[in-house]
């Protein structure tokens, strides 16, 4: 059974420019939402690119505390090639 609960809300204040502002609209009403809707979707965007930011550096810190053995990754490289489907 899905529940649909809504989060509480709360409003803040943010500054645009009008150029801004008409802009945004006008994506809102082409996709068919309200400003604010879009503003969310905004937000969550930019907090999921800096969770997919944050997690990219910690791989790369982790590749370069323990570097891959060479012979995996050529070892790897050679069965994509042979394993790899006719077009």
């Amino acid at each position: 059974m899905v529940y649909h609960m809504t989060m509480p809300r709360k409003q803040v204040l943010v500054q645009l420019d009008d150029d801004l502002v008409e802009r945004l609209d006008q994506l809102a009403t082409r996709l068919g939402v309200s400003r604010s809707q879009l503003l969310r979707r905004g937000a969550l965007a930019v907090l999921e690119a800096d969770g997919v930011r944050r997690a990219d550096r910690e791989l790369i810190a982790a590749y370069q505390r323990t570097p891959q053995d060479p012979l995996i990754v050529a070892t790897a490289g050679r069965l994509a090639a042979e394993t790899v489907p006719e077009w």
